[in-house]
């Protein structure tokens, strides 16, 4: 049954430069607080949903041409959201519950942690700082990062799908490639995503087959509130 659903998915994103990696919500659920847990049975199937460097071109700008008009939030998550919200279409005998990355509850928490998903989905390897033996950093607070075998840091991840009549008891894991294998890699890694990630070094901290095009650097790095501009968009307030 995954591998129906999985075809079917990669048929409808994949063209428009997203990944998907099929997960269970056991093996997320139980490298997390309860706090954090995603409400569904253990084998409930999922799929962890990653933007490429190619989404740029074959999503965001096309949406943004057809619903000029109907942009008045971040152009990228409308976009994401537009795409992720049509798989329903496809499955019209299936529940499919959708969560984006950027949704948070009244807590203040997000709905679900991004990283840890495409890690235990086998899409990107979470690298934290228990990934250092020798740990430099005393007091400071480090946060971890995910690297992606072939776009290192050139990916972004999107959002959840949920099929919670679909379980999947005999659904086998695929750990994700370590693709920053050693000591040192690891510790340069976490030093320039907590300390100089807006210079984007850490993207590249392995071999990359594909990253952001010069016109999406730019867009990335460019103020969320004038984004709108370099689409050429109007900005319109709800």
């Amino acid at each position: 049954m995954e591998e129906r659903v999985a075809e079917r998915l990669r048929g409808a994103l994949g063209p428009l430069g997203f990944e998907v990696h099929a997960f269970k919500v056991g093996w997320y659920n139980a490298v997390l607080q309860p706090a954090f847990h995603l409400s569904y049975p253990d084998d409930t199937l999922a799929f962890v949903v990653l933007s490429t460097p190619s989404m740029f071109d074959k999503a965001l700008k096309p949406f943004v041409n057809k619903e000029r008009l109907k942009i008045i939030r971040d152009p990228v998550d409308q976009c994401v959201s537009h795409h992720l919200s049509s798989v329903k279409e496809i499955f019209p005998d299936q529940k499919v519950d959708v969560i984006f990355d950027y949704e948070i509850l009244p807590s203040r928490r997000p709905k679900f942690l991004a990283q840890t998903a495409a890690h235990v989905a086998g899409a990107a390897y979470y690298y934290q700082r228990k990934d250092v033996k020798l740990d430099p950093w005393g007091e400071k607070k480090i946060f971890g990062v995910c690297i992606h075998p072939k776009y290192g840091g050139w990916f972004a991840i999107r959002g959840l799908l949920l099929f919670p009549d679909v379980q999947v008891p005999f659904l086998e894991q695929s750990a994700p490639v370590d693709c920053v294998s050693t000591e040192q890699k690891r510790t340069e890694l976490l030093e320039l995503f907590n300390f100089h990630w807006q210079d984007g070094r850490y993207r590249d901290i392995i071999e990359v087959k594909e990253r952001y095009s010069e016109e999406q650097k730019t867009y990335f790095s460019t103020p969320p509130a004038e984004r709108f501009r370099l689409l050429g968009l109007t900005r319109f307030t709800e």
